[in-house]
């Protein structure tokens, strides 16, 4: 017995959708996106410019700053801590509901690994909102 493949009914609408298109530019989008990613996530070393402008701040209540001067002491606010009290100070600000934004402020002649320090003693209490004080032309 032959298979006979037309229509029995040719005026009737066709249900069935071909989505082999569909599977093929999904594929073919997949791999761009691989091939990619990772060329995305190479750095690229630049000289970081000086900021021209100050931007002002709504709230200026809403900001804690932490200072390390040239020789690496800490201070909060205008009062001079040790690590292991501004660790303590940290861990109050953190059981905070609503945490200030921390304002970080370096001497520029300062090891970046000081300042490194300071952001993983705050990311460790899980707070997150952190701001970099730069100088104004």
């Amino acid at each position: 017995m032959a298979r006979n493949f037309h229509r029995k009914d040719r005026l009737s609408a066709l249900t069935e959708i071909n989505v082999t298109p569909l599977i093929d530019l999904a594929f073919a989008l997949l791999i761009i996106f691989m091939v990619t990613t990772p060329l995305l996530e190479q750095t690229i070393d630049v000289n970081l410019p000086v900021e021209a402008s100050k931007s002002q701040a709504d709230d200026r209540n809403k900001f804690q700053a932490i200072t390390v001067d040239q020789s690496g002491n800490y201070y909060w606010s205008d009062q001079k801590v040790s690590a292991q009290h501004l660790g303590d100070l940290l861990d109050a600000m953190a059981m905070d509901v609503d945490p200030p934004v921390l304002s970080i402020r370096a001497d520029s002649a300062l090891p970046y690994q000081k300042v490194i320090a300071v952001i993983d003693m705050i990311k460790q209490r899980k707070l997150s909102k952190i701001s970099l004080d730069t100088k104004v032309k």
